[in-house]
Protein backbone atom coordinates (compact mmCIF):
# COMPACT_ATOMS: atom_id res chain seq x y z
CA UNK A 1 0.00 0.00 0.00
CA UNK A 2 1.70 3.16 -1.12
CA UNK A 3 1.94 6.00 1.53
CA UNK A 4 -0.43 8.69 1.28
CA UNK A 5 0.81 11.38 3.49
CA UNK A 6 3.79 13.32 4.64
CA UNK A 7 5.47 15.17 6.95
CA UNK A 8 8.00 18.17 5.39
CA UNK A 9 10.45 19.70 8.24
CA UNK A 10 11.38 22.89 6.75
CA UNK A 11 15.07 21.75 6.14
CA UNK A 12 13.51 19.50 3.72
CA UNK A 13 13.34 16.36 5.31
CA UNK A 14 10.40 14.04 4.38
CA UNK A 15 8.90 11.44 6.36
CA UNK A 16 5.84 9.47 4.90
CA UNK A 17 3.18 7.45 6.05
CA UNK A 18 -0.67 6.79 6.15
CA UNK A 19 -2.98 9.30 6.72
CA UNK A 20 -5.87 9.24 9.14
CA UNK A 21 -7.97 11.36 11.71
CA UNK A 22 -8.66 14.63 9.12
CA UNK A 23 -7.22 14.97 5.46
CA UNK A 24 -6.54 18.46 6.51
CA UNK A 25 -3.16 20.01 5.93
CA UNK A 26 -1.71 21.87 8.97
CA UNK A 27 1.82 23.73 9.52
CA UNK A 28 3.07 23.81 12.83
CA UNK A 29 6.32 23.14 15.04
CA UNK A 30 6.86 19.77 15.72
CA UNK A 31 8.01 18.10 18.95
CA UNK A 32 7.86 14.26 20.53
CA UNK A 33 6.32 13.12 23.77
CA UNK A 34 8.25 10.03 25.32
CA UNK A 35 5.57 8.82 27.74
CA UNK A 36 4.00 5.60 27.26
CA UNK A 37 0.07 5.74 28.09
CA UNK A 38 -2.14 8.86 28.10
CA UNK A 39 -2.51 9.86 24.78
CA UNK A 40 -5.98 11.22 25.34
CA UNK A 41 -4.78 13.85 28.00
CA UNK A 42 -2.46 14.90 25.29
CA UNK A 43 -4.28 15.55 23.07
CA UNK A 44 -6.56 17.58 25.25
CA UNK A 45 -3.66 19.14 26.66
CA UNK A 46 -3.97 22.95 25.46
CA UNK A 47 -0.28 23.13 26.16
CA UNK A 48 0.03 21.33 22.64
CA UNK A 49 -1.39 24.27 20.99
CA UNK A 50 0.33 24.69 17.80
CA UNK A 51 2.34 21.65 17.28
CA UNK A 52 2.30 18.39 15.38
CA UNK A 53 2.65 15.62 18.62
CA UNK A 54 5.29 12.49 17.52
CA UNK A 55 4.58 9.76 20.11
CA UNK A 56 7.61 7.57 20.70
CA UNK A 57 5.87 5.11 21.72
CA UNK A 58 5.18 2.68 19.17
CA UNK A 59 1.53 1.69 19.41
CA UNK A 60 -1.43 4.23 20.05
CA UNK A 61 -4.65 4.13 20.16
CA UNK A 62 -5.26 0.51 21.83
CA UNK A 63 -7.57 1.35 24.52
CA UNK A 64 -9.08 4.27 22.46
CA UNK A 65 -11.07 7.13 23.73
CA UNK A 66 -13.30 7.56 26.23
CA UNK A 67 -15.92 10.40 28.04
CA UNK A 68 -13.86 10.73 31.14
CA UNK A 69 -10.55 11.57 30.39
CA UNK A 70 -10.11 14.33 28.36
CA UNK A 71 -8.13 17.28 30.13
CA UNK A 72 -10.27 20.22 28.01
CA UNK A 73 -12.64 20.47 25.77
CA UNK A 74 -10.27 21.27 22.91
CA UNK A 75 -8.44 18.61 20.55
CA UNK A 76 -5.04 20.72 20.97
CA UNK A 77 -2.58 19.63 18.66
CA UNK A 78 -2.16 20.38 14.90
CA UNK A 79 -1.16 16.81 13.90
CA UNK A 80 -0.52 13.48 15.79
CA UNK A 81 2.05 11.75 14.28
CA UNK A 82 2.43 7.21 15.44
CA UNK A 83 4.11 4.44 14.61
CA UNK A 84 1.28 1.97 14.68
CA UNK A 85 -2.20 2.88 15.49
CA UNK A 86 -4.78 0.97 16.82
CA UNK A 87 -8.01 1.20 15.47
CA UNK A 88 -9.79 -1.74 17.19
CA UNK A 89 -9.74 -0.58 20.85
CA UNK A 90 -10.05 -3.05 23.61
CA UNK A 91 -11.24 -1.19 27.11
CA UNK A 92 -14.68 -1.35 28.01
CA UNK A 93 -14.58 2.64 28.82
CA UNK A 94 -13.64 3.20 25.13
CA UNK A 95 -16.29 4.85 23.34
CA UNK A 96 -14.64 6.48 20.01
CA UNK A 97 -11.10 5.71 18.41
CA UNK A 98 -8.36 8.13 18.18
CA UNK A 99 -8.84 8.29 14.58
CA UNK A 100 -12.42 9.39 14.63
CA UNK A 101 -11.75 11.84 17.54
CA UNK A 102 -9.17 13.52 15.05
CA UNK A 103 -11.59 13.60 12.39
CA UNK A 104 -14.17 15.05 14.32
CA UNK A 105 -11.77 17.85 15.38
CA UNK A 106 -10.57 18.63 12.45
CA UNK A 107 -6.99 17.78 13.17
CA UNK A 108 -4.72 15.68 11.11
CA UNK A 109 -3.20 12.40 11.63
CA UNK A 110 -0.15 10.30 10.44
CA UNK A 111 1.14 6.64 11.04
CA UNK A 112 3.33 4.18 10.12
CA UNK A 113 6.48 6.95 10.13
CA UNK A 114 9.39 6.17 11.29
CA UNK A 115 9.06 7.53 14.75
CA UNK A 116 12.47 6.32 15.88
CA UNK A 117 14.06 8.34 13.27
CA UNK A 118 12.02 11.66 13.26
CA UNK A 119 12.42 11.84 16.91
CA UNK A 120 16.72 11.38 16.75
CA UNK A 121 16.32 14.18 14.22
CA UNK A 122 14.09 16.08 16.24
CA UNK A 123 16.53 15.43 18.83
CA UNK A 124 19.90 16.60 17.13
CA UNK A 125 18.53 19.13 15.36
CA UNK A 126 16.06 20.85 17.62
CA UNK A 127 12.04 21.12 16.89
CA UNK A 128 11.57 23.34 13.60
CA UNK A 129 8.69 23.88 11.58
CA UNK A 130 6.52 21.05 9.45
CA UNK A 131 4.16 20.85 6.67
CA UNK A 132 1.30 17.71 6.57
CA UNK A 133 0.12 17.28 4.03
CA UNK A 134 -0.57 14.36 0.80
CA UNK A 135 2.61 12.44 -0.37
CA UNK A 136 2.52 14.28 -3.82
CA UNK A 137 3.11 17.48 -2.75
CA UNK A 138 6.63 18.29 -3.95
CA UNK A 139 9.12 20.01 -1.11
CA UNK A 140 10.06 22.97 -2.90
CA UNK A 141 5.65 24.09 -2.28
CA UNK A 142 6.21 22.36 0.98
CA UNK A 143 9.11 24.61 1.95
CA UNK A 144 7.34 27.69 0.54
CA UNK A 145 3.83 27.05 2.42
CA UNK A 146 5.81 26.62 5.84
CA UNK A 147 8.23 30.00 4.90
CA UNK A 148 4.98 31.64 4.12
CA UNK A 149 2.75 30.78 7.29
CA UNK A 150 3.58 33.34 10.72
CA UNK A 151 4.45 31.97 13.44
CA UNK A 152 1.27 32.60 15.81
CA UNK A 153 1.63 34.47 18.97
CA UNK A 154 -2.14 34.20 20.53
CA UNK A 155 -2.18 30.61 21.36
CA UNK A 156 -3.11 31.93 25.20
CA UNK A 157 -5.43 33.69 23.62
CA UNK A 158 -7.45 31.02 22.12
CA UNK A 159 -7.08 28.43 24.39
CA UNK A 160 -7.86 30.22 27.84
CA UNK A 161 -12.18 30.28 28.82
CA UNK A 162 -13.87 33.76 27.34
CA UNK A 163 -15.80 34.14 30.68
CA UNK A 164 -15.01 33.85 34.52
CA UNK A 165 -16.79 29.80 35.42
CA UNK A 166 -16.43 27.98 38.78
CA UNK A 167 -15.53 25.07 40.30
CA UNK A 168 -17.49 24.34 43.76
CA UNK A 169 -16.34 21.69 46.31
CA UNK A 170 -18.13 20.11 49.74
CA UNK A 171 -16.93 22.04 52.62
CA UNK A 172 -14.62 24.37 51.33
CA UNK A 173 -11.64 25.68 53.62
CA UNK A 174 -10.28 27.93 50.80
CA UNK A 175 -11.39 30.77 47.97
CA UNK A 176 -8.72 30.38 44.60
CA UNK A 177 -8.81 32.46 41.54
CA UNK A 178 -7.10 30.40 39.02
CA UNK A 179 -5.78 32.33 35.95
CA UNK A 180 -6.37 30.10 32.54
CA UNK A 181 -3.55 30.31 30.37
CA UNK A 182 -4.69 26.90 28.87
CA UNK A 183 -5.67 25.02 32.42
CA UNK A 184 -5.77 21.22 32.58
CA UNK A 185 -8.91 20.03 34.14
CA UNK A 186 -7.03 18.22 36.66
CA UNK A 187 -5.38 20.73 38.31
CA UNK A 188 -8.93 22.17 38.90
CA UNK A 189 -9.96 18.63 40.30
CA UNK A 190 -7.00 18.71 42.90
CA UNK A 191 -7.86 22.01 43.77
CA UNK A 192 -11.31 20.95 44.77
CA UNK A 193 -9.89 17.91 46.39
CA UNK A 194 -7.78 19.52 48.65
CA UNK A 195 -10.56 22.10 49.80
CA UNK A 196 -10.67 24.93 47.39
CA UNK A 197 -13.82 26.40 45.76
CA UNK A 198 -12.15 27.78 42.15
CA UNK A 199 -13.32 30.38 40.25
CA UNK A 200 -11.48 30.32 36.50
CA UNK A 201 -10.70 33.33 35.02
CA UNK A 202 -9.60 34.33 31.72
CA UNK A 203 -6.14 34.98 30.86
CA UNK A 204 -6.40 39.16 30.76
CA UNK A 205 -7.93 39.46 34.05
CA UNK A 206 -6.58 42.21 36.13
CA UNK A 207 -4.72 41.81 39.13
CA UNK A 208 -7.36 44.14 40.52
CA UNK A 209 -10.67 42.10 39.91
CA UNK A 210 -8.99 39.37 40.71
CA UNK A 211 -8.25 40.57 44.28
CA UNK A 212 -12.14 42.22 44.19
CA UNK A 213 -12.90 38.98 44.22
CA UNK A 214 -11.45 37.97 47.84
CA UNK A 215 -9.64 35.24 46.82
CA UNK A 216 -7.25 33.00 49.53
CA UNK A 217 -4.68 32.64 46.70
CA UNK A 218 -4.06 32.61 42.85
CA UNK A 219 -3.34 29.83 40.45
CA UNK A 220 -1.57 30.35 37.57
CA UNK A 221 -2.01 27.56 35.27
CA UNK A 222 0.22 25.91 32.54
CA UNK A 223 -0.66 27.04 28.68
CA UNK A 224 1.24 26.87 25.26
CA UNK A 225 4.00 29.28 23.75
CA UNK A 226 6.61 31.99 24.42
CA UNK A 227 5.83 33.28 27.97
CA UNK A 228 6.76 36.97 26.64
CA UNK A 229 4.00 36.60 24.61
CA UNK A 230 1.63 36.75 27.67
CA UNK A 231 2.04 40.19 28.88
CA UNK A 232 -1.53 40.38 30.33
CA UNK A 233 -0.51 37.81 33.01
CA UNK A 234 2.84 39.43 33.59
CA UNK A 235 1.09 42.78 34.64
CA UNK A 236 -1.65 40.90 36.89
CA UNK A 237 1.40 38.85 39.06
CA UNK A 238 3.35 42.30 39.41
CA UNK A 239 -0.25 43.48 41.21
CA UNK A 240 -0.63 40.16 43.13
CA UNK A 241 2.97 39.44 44.49
CA UNK A 242 3.54 39.82 48.12
CA UNK A 243 -0.59 40.26 48.74
CA UNK A 244 -1.98 36.73 48.74
CA UNK A 245 0.31 33.11 48.31
CA UNK A 246 0.24 32.16 44.42
CA UNK A 247 1.38 28.75 42.94
CA UNK A 248 2.43 28.75 39.24
CA UNK A 249 2.73 25.19 37.23
CA UNK A 250 4.03 25.33 33.74
CA UNK A 251 3.45 28.47 31.83
CA UNK A 252 2.71 29.62 35.22
CA UNK A 253 6.14 29.30 36.10
CA UNK A 254 7.72 30.71 33.54
CA UNK A 255 5.75 33.92 34.37
CA UNK A 256 5.77 34.27 37.36
CA UNK A 257 9.81 34.28 37.14
CA UNK A 258 9.18 37.50 34.16
CA UNK A 259 6.89 38.96 36.62
CA UNK A 260 9.91 39.62 39.25
CA UNK A 261 12.38 40.61 36.52
CA UNK A 262 14.04 37.13 35.45
CA UNK A 263 14.40 35.76 32.00
CA UNK A 264 13.17 32.73 30.02
CA UNK A 265 14.56 31.35 26.59
CA UNK A 266 13.52 28.27 24.31
CA UNK A 267 14.94 24.56 24.89
CA UNK A 268 16.66 22.78 21.61
CA UNK A 269 13.10 20.33 21.98
CA UNK A 270 11.44 20.99 24.92
CA UNK A 271 10.68 18.06 27.78
CA UNK A 272 7.68 15.95 27.13
CA UNK A 273 6.41 13.18 28.70
CA UNK A 274 5.97 10.84 31.99
CA UNK A 275 9.82 10.21 32.92
CA UNK A 276 11.70 13.60 33.52
CA UNK A 277 13.70 13.31 36.78
CA UNK A 278 13.53 16.10 38.97
CA UNK A 279 15.40 16.92 42.41
CA UNK A 280 14.07 18.78 45.10
CA UNK A 281 17.44 20.98 46.17
CA UNK A 282 16.29 21.17 49.65
CA UNK A 283 16.21 17.66 50.22
CA UNK A 284 18.03 15.77 47.63
CA UNK A 285 14.68 13.77 46.82
CA UNK A 286 14.23 12.68 43.21
CA UNK A 287 10.83 13.17 41.87
CA UNK A 288 9.71 11.41 38.87
CA UNK A 289 7.53 14.31 36.91
CA UNK A 290 5.05 14.88 33.74
CA UNK A 291 6.61 17.60 31.47
CA UNK A 292 5.17 19.25 28.03
CA UNK A 293 7.50 23.09 27.63
CA UNK A 294 9.48 24.38 25.26
CA UNK A 295 10.84 27.41 27.37
CA UNK A 296 12.84 27.15 30.43
CA UNK A 297 13.48 29.82 32.93
CA UNK A 298 17.15 31.54 32.62
CA UNK A 299 18.78 30.68 35.93
CA UNK A 300 21.56 33.48 35.55
CA UNK A 301 18.94 36.16 35.19
CA UNK A 302 17.40 35.32 38.40
CA UNK A 303 20.08 37.26 40.91
CA UNK A 304 18.58 40.42 42.61
CA UNK A 305 14.48 38.69 42.15
CA UNK A 306 14.06 37.18 45.58
CA UNK A 307 13.53 33.88 43.74
CA UNK A 308 15.21 30.67 45.10
CA UNK A 309 15.75 27.89 42.82
CA UNK A 310 13.75 24.60 44.87
CA UNK A 311 13.69 22.10 41.78
CA UNK A 312 16.20 21.28 39.17
CA UNK A 313 15.95 19.12 36.01
CA UNK A 314 18.65 15.77 36.90
CA UNK A 315 18.98 15.71 32.85
CA UNK A 316 19.72 19.29 31.70
CA UNK A 317 20.00 21.36 34.82
CA UNK A 318 17.33 23.37 33.53
CA UNK A 319 15.42 25.45 36.81
CA UNK A 320 12.04 23.29 37.73
CA UNK A 321 11.18 25.36 41.13
CA UNK A 322 11.20 28.41 42.27
CA UNK A 323 10.28 29.84 45.60
CA UNK A 324 9.69 33.44 47.71
CA UNK A 325 8.94 32.35 51.40
CA UNK A 326 8.46 36.26 51.95
CA UNK A 327 5.75 36.73 49.18
CA UNK A 328 4.21 32.85 49.88
CA UNK A 329 5.33 32.65 46.18
CA UNK A 330 6.07 29.55 44.51
CA UNK A 331 6.04 27.63 40.95
CA UNK A 332 7.44 24.49 39.49
CA UNK A 333 8.29 23.50 35.37
CA UNK A 334 6.83 20.01 35.60
CA UNK A 335 3.31 19.37 36.15
CA UNK A 336 2.28 17.38 39.67
CA UNK A 337 -1.66 17.30 38.54
CA UNK A 338 -0.33 14.87 35.52
CA UNK A 339 -3.04 12.14 34.57
CA UNK A 340 -2.70 8.90 34.37
CA UNK A 341 0.41 9.82 36.58
CA UNK A 342 3.36 9.59 37.93
CA UNK A 343 2.11 11.15 40.96
CA UNK A 344 5.39 11.87 43.26
CA UNK A 345 4.33 15.57 43.34
CA UNK A 346 0.81 16.23 44.26
CA UNK A 347 2.42 17.18 47.50
CA UNK A 348 2.39 20.78 46.03
CA UNK A 349 -1.18 21.09 46.13
CA UNK A 350 -0.99 20.34 49.56
CA UNK A 351 2.08 23.42 50.01
CA UNK A 352 -0.42 25.59 48.15
CA UNK A 353 -3.13 25.01 51.00
CA UNK A 354 -0.47 25.36 53.52
CA UNK A 355 0.23 28.74 52.69
CA UNK A 356 -2.81 29.65 52.29
CA UNK A 357 -3.69 28.50 55.51
CA UNK A 358 -0.70 30.45 57.15
CA UNK A 359 -1.14 33.58 55.36
CA UNK A 360 -5.32 33.73 56.77
CA UNK A 361 -3.90 33.59 60.36
CA UNK A 362 -1.28 36.09 59.81
CA UNK A 363 -3.58 38.71 57.77
CA UNK A 364 -6.99 37.73 60.07
CA UNK A 365 -7.44 40.70 61.74
CA UNK A 366 -5.90 43.16 59.05
CA UNK A 367 -7.19 43.99 55.19
CA UNK A 368 -5.78 41.50 53.38
CA UNK A 369 -5.67 43.53 50.46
Amino acid sequence: MTCDRKVILEDGSEYYGWGYGSRSDAVCEIVFNTSMAGYQEILSDPSYTDQAVVMSYPLIGNYGINNEDFESKLVSPSAFIVRDLDENPSNFRATETVSELLSDNGVPGICGVDTRRLIKSIRDLGSRRVLVTDASLPVSEGIRRIQGTPVPHDAVKRCSCKKKWYSRTSNPRFSVVAVDCGMKSNIVRLLNRHGCNVTIVPFNTPGEEILSLSPDGVFISNGPGDPTDVPEVISALKQLRGKLPIFGICLGHQLIALSCGAKTFKLKFGHRGGNHPVRDERTGRIEITSQNHSYAVNEESLAGTGLLVTHRNVLDQTVEGLWNEEEKLFSVQYHPESAPGPQDSTYLFQSFVDWMEEWRAEHAKTNRY
